[in-house]
């Protein structure tokens, strides 16, 4: 995989490589994976970083600063999405920007409907994001790919397994609404940077979005449960009726480790959020590992 990735960059008369938030989950993966190769890139932060052998830290804040671009390019856009169109937006119409893969989110589809606003403006931020990344693509000549992962783990800096993980190690127990029988895919953030790689090297893979899942469907119960294992504890997990759950995440959303939580997130313990990746096993042979038995991050 290393020399076919040199021989793409070789075809892309040695493109400049871009990873904007690359202190991101998946960015902290991508990077090896480029590095490893014998790619210089320019990694962009918000924070500064020390340069290495094939990293130039480029310390931006993309809501107001503009990307520069000089020469033939290759983008991986692991920041928010609707970062992404402004600055396309403002790139001079002869930037060479050549290809770009960025990341959504199925949240676009499981919080469309949500009953909390700011999940049904998270979701229709997203499909904008995505609507108008096609657009200025298809305007500009440009490739692109686009990523819609499912709930991403692997770094110890996510806000699903690794909150979890947290509050078992506090409190030794966790509680779920009702059976917690709402199945899930967890995502490593390693695979999805090895698929970034993976679709730059495959041409089937040009102007198309996939749904990336994880390798093992499981219920939230039961992933909650291999979560326990993990840690080497003894599953105690406890069922709390929807009203007093609803109560407790009010009472704790004020505190910032809790903030995220809403009672819409609470609902769906119960409900499916699945998604097919056979197109993406086709097209680039994306094989996810499973999440029972793999290294959490935390």
């Amino acid at each position: 995989m290393t020399i076919e990735i040199k021989n793409m960059l070789t075809d892309l008369n040695q493109a400049e490589v871009l990873v904007t938030g690359a202190t991101s989950q998946i960015g902290q993966c991508l990077l090896p994976h480029l590095q490893a190769a014998g790619i210089t890139m320019t990694a962009i932060s918000r924070q500064p970083q020390s340069n290495t052998a094939y990293i130039v830290w480029q310390q931006s804040n993309l809501q107001i600063s503009p990307l520069s671009i000089s020469q033939s390019s290759l983008l991986f856009h692991v920041a928010p999405l609707p970062l992404l169109p402004p600055l396309l937006t403002h790139l001079p119409n002869n930037a060479p920007l050549k290809k770009i893969i960025a990341f959504s989110s199925t949240s676009c589809f499981t919080k469309a409907n949500s009953p909390d606003p700011k999940e049904r403006r998270i979701a229709t931020q997203l499909t904008e994001a995505e609507t108008a990344l096609i657009t200025i693509c298809q305007a500009r000549d440009i490739a692109w790919t686009l990523f819609r992962p499912t709930l991403i783990y692997g770094c110890g800096i996510d806000k699903n397994v690794t909150f979890i993980a947290r509050f078992i190690r506090r409190f030794g127990f966790f509680p779920l609404v009702g059976q917690g029988k709402g199945l899930r895919q967890p995502v490593h953030a390693d695979d999805l940077a090895i698929a970034c790689v993976q679709a730059c090297l495959s041409p089937k893979a040009i102007n198309k979005a996939y749904n990336l899942s994880g390798g093992q469907t499981l219920t939230y119960y039961d992933m909650v449960k291999a979560i326990f294992h993990h840690l080497g504890k003894k599953p105690r997990i406890m069922s709390i009726p929807l009203p007093l759950f609803k109560f407790t995440t009010r009472c704790l959303s004020g505190l910032p480790t809790y903030a995220h939580l809403s009672a819409a997130m609470i609902a769906r313990m119960n409900q499916d959020l699945c998604f097919d990746y056979t197109m993406a096993y086709h097209d680039f042979g994306y094989q996810p590992r499973t999440f029972s038995d793999t290294d959490m991050g935390f």
